[in-house]
């Protein structure tokens, strides 16, 4: 058996609005929403199944907590312009650019925290 690829992942979070708003003006990522009113934000080939603390279901994590999240978006977009949108969007900045190893080399990342405290890198390949 061999995994081969990240399908979706969960986040709880605080205020889903908030989060999707977010999501969705700053990285680019689109909202879906399913018939029994789940909330995700896809990107690419992946999601982001989005819970709102407290309405956990039987099977999630078992300490589910807003912020604890660590983060990491790989984009072709140049980390200047990046930096830039994300200060037009009011995002500031905790550090970078600095030099990171990703899951297929190095690369140049840039960091921020979204409305729940996550941290979020926002990353090019070297």
């Amino acid at each position: 058996m061999r995994v081969e690829q990240l399908d979706h992942l969960r986040l709880t979070v605080r205020d889903l609005d908030a989060t999707c708003a977010f999501y969705t003006r700053v990285l680019g990522m689109s909202e879906q929403r399913s018939d029994s009113g789940d909330r995700a934000l896809a990107f690419g080939g992946q999601k982001i199944s989005l819970c709102l603390v407290g309405q956990q279901r039987a099977l999630s994590s078992d300490q589910p907590t807003p912020g604890s999240a660590d983060l990491c978006f790989i984009t072709s977009e140049p980390l200047a312009r990046v930096a830039c949108h994300l200060r037009d969007q009011g995002v500031s900045l905790e550090d970078g650019p600095v030099e990171q190893t990703g899951a297929r080399g190095p690369i140049l990342s840039i960091y921020f925290r979204d409305p729940d405290a996550n941290l979020i890198e926002l990353s090019n390949y070297l």
